[in-house]
């Protein structure tokens, strides 16, 4: 499985940008993620999807600003990211793994534990 980030780059506060992670590969893989790091730092999940029916989880610090998607068609998953604020500043890892059921997918917020990682994109946003 191959994943490629693209989207980032540098906002104020407030303002939004839209990543983008295509997939590519043929390993089942059934729930995506998005995670992010500051150095150092330990790496953060931030939203996951599961592919099987589509249910989301977010972080509690981007609840209600984040928005992770998926376009099947387009082997490529989302996040859109708005009211952005300073800390949201950080590299951003599109991530992937196989999982049984939507619960374990959701796991993956508290734990980023995948299997397939894309080489980040960084987000910067300025006051």
């Amino acid at each position: 499985v191959q994943l490629v980030e693209s989207g980032g780059g540098s906002v104020q506060a407030g303002g939004s940008l839209r990543l983008s992670c295509a997939v590519s590969g043929y390993r089942f893989r059934n729930c995506l993620g998005w995670t992010r790091q500051v150095p150092g730092k330990e790496r953060e999940g931030v939203a996951v999807i599961y592919t099987g029916g589509g249910s989301t989880f977010y972080a509690d610090s981007v609840k209600g600003r984040f928005t992770i998607s998926q376009d099947n068609a387009k082997n490529t998953v989302y996040l859109q990211m708005d009211s952005l604020k300073p800390e949201d500043t950080a590299m951003y890892y599109c991530a992937a793994v196989a999982v049984s059921y939507a619960g374990n997918c959701a796991s993956r917020v508290l734990k980023p534990d995948f299997d397939y990682w894309g080489q980040g994109t960084q987000v910067t946003v300025s006051s």
